[in-house]
């Protein structure tokens, strides 16, 4: 089916590919992508984007050896498709499946587990000390880019690499976008460097004088480099890299598998930091992905014949964007912080009325929650919205700089809990219990869209921190709103029965089909509360059950610190009388899938919480 693709069965036989093959081999590299993609779902325009990058990596590395950390690591489906896991595609995502991010334990090949940001550059900087201190030889590249680079992480690693003078090499993938459009002043340098050709004349020709030479002598060589390190100051704003003592090369077409190769040899002949500037663009070789790389960033399955319809349905983000704007047209002391996610978060519809009150970090999470400090200490109330995967990046500042100065920031926590196909790294399981451990703050987790459009609203003018948590995906309401009263306090829906269920967010649902089985098939009622405010818990609803025979709590979050933990704790205080028993997810990685299959995995579905519920009553 695919002439030069279907020779590739290990890592080793790129390097039996003819040159002249090579531009064939990429094109099916790429029907590939889409075809398997379009089944599974994945990351697609960026993995389009590094066709010919990561085959002149492997071109010229040997990765069972050389370590290449892929950053973030969802467009390593090129590196995958080289290293013997082509056959594995159907399964891209899946339950019990590969994985759409390296994984260590899926190939050797894979030197680091990657999922967020930023982490290559410290990681190599890791493994290239290791190498130095244990007398080994291998080479460490970490291929990052242009929005990542620009976070907190990656800029400690590059200052720290600078001041070691270690062998070691950054790719910087330069498509100027992350989801969004690349922001901020590094992404400008960039760009600058991007249009001077000028400078990358001047570099080629400089690249190719020096390795034209036949033997060149240590100093002849540092004479050179000073020459075009001198030049390079005057012709390129900046010299950003210089200046950290890493070695800038490019930028050079990462679409020109010749012209990545030579620089990549040349690379291997220069010791040192070095970084390659490559640039490249994201959705290459398929018109739909290059004319539209944000829809096609991460998709579902899609008929690759046709463009992807944006969808109508409105999604948890949409509603915790138009919220907001109801709030920002009433209020002019708000503002909204996204870190590089402002569709994703559903502040787009924000964005556009009011330009000025919505802020765009770019990766830079940290720099996210202290800067609604800073607002939120001068008199503004500042909205963070941030992935809950992606907030554990900024524990610190939550906690140092709002919580322990109680200061009236609003966390609107998108994708919490499970979010499925995107695996461990990006499930959101872990804010419950991280944010439980901090003082002041108060943490919500709405049963559906109307509570959550409520909520928002009646949580402004807090004079604390306030987490509101939501899951990832389209929007859904029970079928009633008993929401007259404070939508912030606990909701009792059913009074009969000598136990109760706790359920949070969306447990809320799966609590109330448990319940409904338990009527129909064990004649046993139960009572259900919406513990919709997990921190603090109500007092005056909790006081009311403990005298129960036995109280079960239901959260997508982890069991360690989580909600359950919130619940023995204030039990523990009052009496030893009710029977606890949890319902969370185990303090373990919990891997890729689809997320109905997930829940079943991990008992999660109504009928068997409702048999385990009766088996533990009788």
């Amino acid at each position: 089916m695919y002439k030069y693709l279907d020779r590739i069965k290990d890592a080793q036989d790129i390097k039996n590919i003819r040159e002249d093959e090579m531009v064939f081999l990429a094109r099916d590299i790429r029907k590939f992508l889409v075809n398997k993609v379009s089944k599974t779902g994945g990351h697609l325009s960026s993995n389009l984007g590094v066709v010919e990058l990561t085959m002149a990596i492997h071109s010229v590395y040997d990765t069972s050896v050389d370590r290449v950390i892929f950053d973030v690591g969802h467009q390593s489906y090129v590196h995958k498709i080289l290293t013997g896991r082509k056959e594995k595609f159907d399964t891209l995502r899946q339950l019990d499946g590969m994985s759409g991010f390296p994984k260590t334990s899926e190939s050797i090949h894979d030197p680091f587990n990657t999922g967020h940001s930023s982490t290559s550059i410290s990681a190599g900087i890791g493994m290239a000390m290791t190498r130095d201190l244990q007398n080994k030889d291998y080479n460490v590249i970490s291929l990052i880019g242009d929005s990542s680079i620009c976070s907190g992480l990656a800029l400690e690693g590059i200052n720290f690499l600078g001041h070691s003078k270690l062998d070691m090499l950054i790719i910087l993938n330069d498509n100027e976008m992350s989801i969004d459009k690349s922001v901020g002043g590094i992404a400008k340098h960039l760009s600058k460097l991007r249009v001077n050709e000028k400078y990358r004349r001047l570099s080629k020709n400089v690249r190719g004088t020096i390795s034209s030479l036949p033997f060149i002598g240590e100093n002849a060589v540092n004479v050179i480099k000073n020459v075009k390190d001198n030049i390079k100051n005057i012709t390129v704003p900046g010299a950003l890299f210089n200046e950290f003592g890493i070695n800038y090369y490019g930028p050079v077409d990462g679409h020109n598998y010749f012209e990545v190769v030579n620089a990549l040899k040349e690379m291997k002949k220069i010791k040192g930091p070095k970084i390659l500037h490559v640039i490249t663009k994201k959705g290459k070789g398929y018109e739909f992905a290059e004319n539209d790389p944000t829809t096609y960033h991460g998709v579902g399955k899609f008929d690759f014949t046709k463009k992807i319809e944006v969808s109508n349905k409105e999604t948890f983000s949409d509603i915790a964007g138009k919220s907001l704007l109801k709030i920002f047209n009433k209020y002019d002391d708000t503002v909204a912080i996204a870190a590089a996610m402002i569709k994703g978060t559903g502040l787009d519809c924000l964005e556009k009325k009011f330009p000025k009150r919505v802020v765009d970090v770019g990766m830079e999470e940290e720099n996210a929650v202290t800067m609604a400090a800073g607002m939120a200490i001068s008199g503004i109330r500042p909205y963070v919205a941030i992935y809950s995967t992606f907030l554990q990046r900024a524990y610190d500042q939550i906690l140092h700089d709002v919580c322990m100065q109680n200061l009236p920031v609003t966390f609107l926590i998108d994708r919490a809990g499970i979010v499925g196909e995107d695996g461990e790294t990006h499930n959101g399981l872990y804010d419950i219990s991280y944010l439980s451990s901090m003082p002041n703050i108060e943490i919500y987790s709405p049963k559906d869209a109307i509570e959550m459009e409520k909520m928002i609203d009646a949580l402004y003018g807090k004079n604390c921190p306030v987490a509101i948590r939501f899951p990832r995906g389209i929007v859904y309401n029970l079928g009633f709103d008993k929401n007259e009263q404070d939508v912030t306090a606990w909701e009792q829906l059913s009074y009969k029965g000598d136990s109760t269920i706790l359920a949070t967010g969306k447990m809320l649902n799966i609590a109330l089909q448990a319940q409904e089985l338990l009527k129909k098939e064990y004649n046993m009622d139960i009572k259900v509360i919406n513990a919709r405010r997990i921190r603090p818990v109500d007092n005056e609803v909790m006081d009311n059950i403990l005298d129960d025979k036995y109280i079960f709590t239901m959260e997508d979050g982890i069991k360690t610190g989580g909600f359950s933990a919130i619940i023995s704790d204030y039990v523990a205080e009052k009496t030893q009388n009710p029977k606890l028993k949890f319902f969370s997810f185990p303090d373990e990685p919990i891997a890729h899938g689809n997320v109905d299959k997930i829940y079943e995995k991990y008992g999660f579905t109504p009928e068997i919480i409702s048999k385990k519920i009766y088996e533990i009553i009788k």
